[in-house]
C-alpha cells in the first residue's frame, strides 16, 4: 500500500469539530481558558509539589488538572450528563491529558508539526461541509462562550493527532485481493459512491454534494461506549476481575442508571467525558465486532458485555436508519464523508477517469530534519535534476519512501489516491515537469508527472471503494493496539490514580 495513499483521517477527525461549537453540542477537549478558576469541590488528596502525574519528561501539573476539570463539569451540565464526583472527574481528566501528552510526545520525535497555513484550510474544510462560511463558523463558535483562539488551538491539536495517526498506523493495515474479492461478492456489487466524483482534478475542500436517492434499510449507526481496559499481558485473575467490572456497569445501566453518566464516571474510554458517545457513521465504518454486537439492537438499547484485545466493552445504539441532516455534535464524531451518502449506490456503466503516472522523492521531517533543513535539500536535489541529473538515481540515493527502489516511481494514481497536498501539486503539473518542494503530513516532495491517461475504471474503482470500507473497518482497531503499545513503553506516574500505574506494570 503506498504511503501516500489517503486514509481520510480528517473527513472522521474535522467535520464533528463544527457541532461541539453549535448549541446543542459541546467541544471534547475545549482547552480551558487561562482566566478559568479552578473547580470549586476541594480534592481529598493534596501534594505538595503540585503534581499530578508525569508522563516521560514531561509534568502535568494538578492546577492544569483542575482548570480541565472545571471545563469538563461545564461540558457535562450542558449535555445534561450526571457529573461525577470531582475525584472520580479528576482521574478521568487526567487519563485523558495522559494520552494527549503521550501523542503530542509522538508527534514531535516524528517531526509533525501543523502551521497556521494548515490550520486556516482545516476551518475552510470544515465550514464548507458543513455549507456554512468561515465567518459562520466563527461566530458559532464563540456563541457558545469557547474563544476563537482556543477553537483554533483544538483544532491544530486535532489536525496533528490526523497527521499522526496516518503516520504510525496507516501503512501498518494490508488488504489483500482476496478480501475485497469477498467483499464485493458480499456486498452485491453495491458500494458507497466516492467522496469525491471520480476525475476531479484535486481532493481539495469543497461544498458537498446532493446526495443520491434514499434506500430501504439502514444506512448509519450512531454508537456510545462504556470500555473497560484490559492491561497487556494482564493474568487471567485480573482479566476476570476486570470483566466483572464490566457486568457490574452494565447491570447499573439495566437498573435505570444513565448510560452517559456511568460511562463519564467509570469507562476508560477518551470519549468517557463525552458520555462513551463514539459518534454517527456509515454502517461500514464501525469494526466488524462492533457490528456484530450490536446486530438486531435498536435505539436506546444496550449490547452485552463482549471482549476485544482491548478490554471489556458495552455498547447503546444512538441512532439507526438515516444520516443526520444537522452537523452532529463533536461528541457525536460523525464519520460521514462530505458529499457521501451513508446508503449503498449501484454503481453502474462506464467510469471515464484522468490517471496520472508520477514519481517522487520524499525527505521526511522528524527532530534531525527540520522542514527547513528538508525543504533546502530537497530545493539542492530539484537543481541537480535541472541540471541533467537521473531523477531515478536521486530517488533510489536520497528518498525516504518505500518506492525508493523504484526510483520514486508511484505508478498509474487514480484522482483521490493520494493525500490532498500531493494530489494538488501533482496536478497542476504538465508531463516531464518537476514540481518546487511540497510539503503534506509524511513529508517533503518533490514530484514529476511522468504522462497521463485517460481510463474506464468502473471495476477498478469498485475495488477502491471495498479498499477503504475494510480500511475504515480496522484503523480505528490498529490506532488503539498502536496507543496501548505507546502508552506500554513509557514512563507513566499517575499519582491522582496510582492503580492505574500497577495496572500497566
Amino acid at each position: 500500500m503506498r504511503s501516500l495513499h489517503v486514509k481520510r483521517w480528517l473527513a472522521l477527525a474535522l467535520i464533528p469539530v463544527l457541532g461541539a461549537m453549535l448549541p446543542n453540542g459541546v467541544l471534547a477537549a475545549t482547552p480551558a481558558s487561562k482566566s478559568s478558576a479552578p473547580a470549586k469541590a476541594a480534592p481529598s488528596t493534596q501534594f505538595v509539589d503540585g503534581i499530578a502525574a508525569v508522563v516521560n519528561k514531561k509534568v502535568i501539573t494538578l492546577q492544569q488538572v483542575d482548570a480541565e476539570a472545571k471545563s469538563a463539569q461545564e461540558q457535562l451540565k450542558r449535555q445534561n450528563i450526571p457529573v461525577p464526583d470531582y475525584d472520580t472527574l479528576r482521574k478521568q481528566v487526567l487519563s485523558r491529558m495522559i494520552t494527549e501528552e503521550l501523542e503530542r510526545q509522538e508527534a514531535q520525535r516524528l517531526g509533525i508539526r501543523v502551521n497556521d497555513a494548515q490550520v486556516q484550510q482545516a476551518v475552510q474544510t470544515i465550514a464548507q461541509r458543513n455549507r456554512i462560511s468561515t465567518e459562520r463558523l466563527r461566530q458559532e463558535v464563540e456563541k457558545t462562550g469557547v474563544a476563537w483562539n482556543d477553537y483554533l488551538k483544538n483544532l491544530r491539536q486535532e489536525v496533528t493527532l490526523d497527521m499522526l495517526r496516518q503516520r504510525a498506523v496507516d501503512s501498518t493495515i494490508t488488504i489483500s485481493d482476496a478480501e475485497i474479492d469477498n467483499f464485493l461478492k458480499g456486498q452485491g456489487n453495491q458500494l458507497m459512491p466516492p467522496a469525491q466524483a471520480p476525475g476531479a482534478p484535486a481532493p481539495a475542500p469543497a461544498a458537498p454534494e446532493p446526495a443520491a436517492p434514499q434506500r430501504s434499510g439502514p444506512q448509519v449507526l450512531g454508537l456510545a461506549q462504556i470500555l473497560v481496559t484490559v492491561p497487556e499481558g494482564a493474568p487471567a485473575a485480573k482479566v476476570e476481575e476486570l470483566r466483572r467490572k464490566a457486568e457490574g456497569l452494565l447491570a447499573r445501566v439495566r437498573s435505570g442508571a444513565d448510560f452517559a453518566g456511568v460511562a463519564a464516571a467509570s469507562s476508560d474510554d477518551p470519549q468517557a467525558l463525552n458520555g462513551g458517545q463514539l459518534g454517527v457513521r456509515p454502517v461500514d465504518g464501525w469494526p466488524d465486532l462492533f457490528l456484530k454486537e450490536t446486530e438486531g439492537l435498536k435505539p436506546g438499547e444496550v449490547s452485552e458485555v463482549f471482549q476485544s484485545g482491548q478490554g471489556f466493552h458495552i455498547l447503546k445504539i444512538l441512532t439507526r436508519g438515516e444520516p443526520a441532516r444537522r452537523p452532529a455534535a463533536r461528541a457525536q464524531a460523525p464519520a460521514l464523508m462530505p458529499g457521501q451518502p451513508a446508503q449503498p449506490v449501484q454503481q453502474q456503466g462506464p467510469m471515464m477517469v484522468t490517471q496520472t503516472h508520477a514519481r517522487h522523492i520524499l525527505i521526511k521531517t522528524s527532530k534531525v530534519m527540520s522542514d527547513a533543513q528538508a525543504e533546502t535539500r530537497l530545493n539542492q536535489l530539484r537543481q541537480r535534476l535541472v541540471n541533467g541529473e537521473s531523477f531515478e538515481d536521486l530517488a533510489k540515493r536520497y528518498s525516504e519512501d518505500v518506492s525508493a527502489p523504484q526510483g520514486g516511481d508511484l505508478g498509474w494514481l487514480t484522482p483521490g489516491e493520494t493525500v490532498p497536498a500531493f494530489e494538488q501539486a501533482m496536478n497542476a503539473l504538465e508531463p516531464n515537469q518537476i514540481s518546487q518542494p511540497v510539503k503534506s503530513q509524511f513529508g517533503w516532495h518533490l514530484i514529476q508527472v511522468i504522462e497521463r491517461r485517460t481510463k474506464d475504471m468502473e471495476k477498478e474503482f469498485k475495488r477502491m471503494q471495498a479498499r477503504q470500507i475494510l480500511f475504515q473497518r480496522r484503523v480505528e482497531p490498529a490506532f488503539e493496539d498502536w496507543l496501548s503499545q505507546l502508552r506500554g513503553q513509557a514512563y507513566i506516574d499517575n499519582r491522582l490514580d496510582p492503580q492505574s500505574n500497577r495496572q500497566r506494570r
